[in-house]
């Protein structure tokens, strides 16, 4: 393997500015910064989220990202910075990583959604969509 999941996560780690959940917390709201929660629909169903986070799911986030895409979201084409998290922040700092290269202002949330939980941060529920057929 010419390269692993560990040299990419340092290659992020490297370029991408983190922040812990205990200094993002009072920044959620400012109005400054977009958390984007990139778990799969079925974490945010089972666990929660962070409240007012905008859900990007990782497998759609370039789409989402890119301005020529059929599938922007005008969301990111907003003046903020974007806070990216997932379970534990694998994920969230190669989504950063991207969002960055594409020209976005991104950091990553240090423990991710995890540390926010265990921190007692709020959690918002998240409803269960009922698969019909």
């Amino acid at each position: 393997m010419a390269k692993g999941y560990k040299d990419m996560l340092a290659e992020a780690d490297a370029v991408v500015q983190s922040v812990g959940t205990a200094d993002m917390a009072p920044l959620a709201g400012d109005g400054q910064y977009t958390l984007v929660d990139i778990r799969d629909v079925r974490e945010l169903e089972r666990d929660g989220t962070i409240p007012e986070s905008m859900h990007a799911p990782r497998g759609m986030l370039e789409f989402w990202i890119d301005p020529e895409s059929p599938y922007h979201k005008p969301a990111f084409a907003e003046d903020k910075t974007f806070v990216f998290f997932c379970a534990s922040g694998w994920r969230s700092l190669l989504a950063a990583k991207v969002a960055q290269e594409m020209g976005l202002k991104s950091m990553s949330m240090l423990g991710g959604f995890s540390e926010w939980k265990k921190a007692g941060l709020p959690v918002a529920e998240r409803e269960r969509r009922e698969v019909k057929g």
